[in-house]
């Protein structure tokens, strides 16, 4: 085996995972060992999603790979490090990759990672391997996209590896190599529809500045319609989803692709439902008509706040009146619509809280999602915040999730001021809706939530981040619940 191909997304050992229950493949991962087999390496692959640590460290032991390559993001980072500490311990070369490795290399590099790859792993691993096998770590600096550390400690970056141009000529995702089936039907039995995930493209051009461009860039680059069509039926003649999740970062972005892909699934008789995520921009009524034909049974749009204010700052180039109308038009052809809402900007004041509850209840999403603004190293907002930022605890234990900014509300005033937020929309909700005198105990329930949340806000508007909690009384920490992503 040349290399052991790995991810640290346990979900049977992650209480919120196992709440939600919507787990999908690590398509980068999948890519990446399709990759390799196709140019003649060994692989294994290690999906850790339904597996323990326990049983990788067996693996391990059992199989004795020469390289393990992690695939490593904030979400999955304590449990790489100690992935990556056995894989020393034995004696095993370990390679990082994925969005958060490349942004944290000295820290990595210094807690025994060898290699940490920079952008797309597919080259970069094709260059590596035979590398490491005929001079382990020695010059390095011969390998580009990579970092590691010299004889003297020093962290040294090789020149940037261009991006993939031809998406066509990369082998479908491996999935063989995973119990894909095991997915789908924890799907069905949680939800009710057995679904899986392919994607399209590669990078984003857009600026939102809190945003990460870790791996694919800023470029846009898009597989034929004709390419991913036959994965599609492939996927439904293989493995019989009942739903797809195209997981591209913009699935509309190009409108002329879009009508390509759409004849394409005509030519081959394809119609089932998925879900997707756009921009309000990047939407109009022809290509809402065509989603519906398609099948699109959610679309997702990255709303984040009803202030303009705020959205502009966030370099998100987008309007909130084009927001709600699309979200409008979106259900008006039967297609739900999801929202994302960042609170805690910065900048973000109690009057643009406000908007974003206005342009919440004006929308009438089918359901929003909430987060609390975090800088992720690497991305524009957090370069913006960097003097201020907040580093709780050390390095190991924490990850960018839990990194605040000085003079902001504190964590409990967004706790409430999300309890506020949420509970205000549904009481909205119920308003509009059709259960004649049963609703009105709801409308109770949801009010007395939201006037709870306000008071709370009131009480805690002058905690800002950087003070102590009181004794007993922690900050609080939101996670975002978005569909995931590979």
């Amino acid at each position: 085996m040349d290399i052991l191909l790995a991810h640290g997304y346990f979900l049977l050992e992650d209480p919120h995972e196992l709440a939600v229950m919507r787990p999908y493949p690590p398509l980068g991962l999948l890519y990446i060992s399709a990759h390799l087999k196709a140019k003649g390496f060994g692989v294994g692959v290690f999906d850790s999603t339904f597996s323990s640590l326990v049983d990788f460290e067996r693996l391990v032991e059992t199989e004795k790979p020469s390289v393990v390559g992690l695939y490593t993001t904030l979400m999955t980072k304590q449990n790489i490090l100690r992935m990556m500490q056995f894989c020393r311990e034995q004696g095993v070369h370990v390679v990082l990759g994925g969005p958060e490795p490349p942004h944290y290399a000295e820290e990595y590099l210094q807690r025994g990672a060898d290699v940490i790859v920079i952008g797309e792993g597919e080259i970069t691993l094709e260059a590596l391997l035979p590398h490491l096998a005929q001079h382990g770590l020695n010059r390095l600096w011969e390998v580009a996209g990579i970092a590691f550390r010299d004889d003297v400690g020093q962290v040294i970056r090789t020149d940037p590896r261009p991006y993939i141009q031809n998406l066509d000529e990369q082998p479908w995702p491996d999935r063989e190599a995973i119990d894909l089936p095991r997915y789908i039907s924890v799907w069905r039995e949680h939800h009710g529809m057995g679904s899986t995930s392919l994607i399209c493209a590669r990078g984003c051009p857009y600026t939102c500045t809190w945003c990460s461009h870790s791996v694919f860039g800023e470029t846009h680059r898009r597989r034929s319609p004709s390419n991913v069509a036959d994965e599609v039926k492939y996927l439904l003649e293989r493995y019989a989803p009942d739903q797809l999740w195209f997981a591209d970062d913009v699935f509309t972005i190009n409108w002329r692709w879009l009508r390509s892909l759409a004849d394409e699934f005509k030519v081959r008789g394809i119609r089932i439902p998925f879900e997707c995520i756009s921009r309000a921009d990047r939407l109009n009524d022809e290509m809402v008509d065509l989603l519906a034909e398609m099948g699109c049974s959610r679309l997702w749009i990255g709303s984040e706040s009803g202030s303009q204010k705020i959205l502009d700052a966030m370099q998100r180039k987008t309007d909130v009146k084009a927001v709600q109308g699309m979200t409008q038009a979106l259900r008006q052809r039967g297609i739900e619509t999801g929202m994302f809402i960042m609170l805690g900007y910065d900048g973000e004041t109690l009057a643009d809280l406000q908007a974003t509850v206005d342009h919440l209840k004006q929308s009438n999403p089918d359901i929003f999602l909430t987060t609390v603004a975090y800088p992720i190293k690497g991305t524009r907002y957090y370069e913006e915040v960097a003097e201020r930022v907040i580093a709780p605890g050390e390095w190991e234990g924490r990850t960018d999730r839990d990194l605040g900014v000085a003079g902001r509300h504190s964590r409990r005033y967004y706790s409430f001021a999300t309890r506020w937020m949420v509970h205000s929309v549904h009481a909205h909700k119920v308003r509009l809706s059709n259960t004649g005198l049963r609703k009105y105990p709801r409308i109770m329930k949801h009010t007395a939530h939201a006037l709870i949340g306000r008071v709370g806000m009131i009480l805690t508007a002058h905690e800002v981040e950087g003070m102590v909690a009181p004794a007993g009384r922690g900050w609080y920490d939101e996670k975002r619940q978005t569909p995931q992503v590979t």
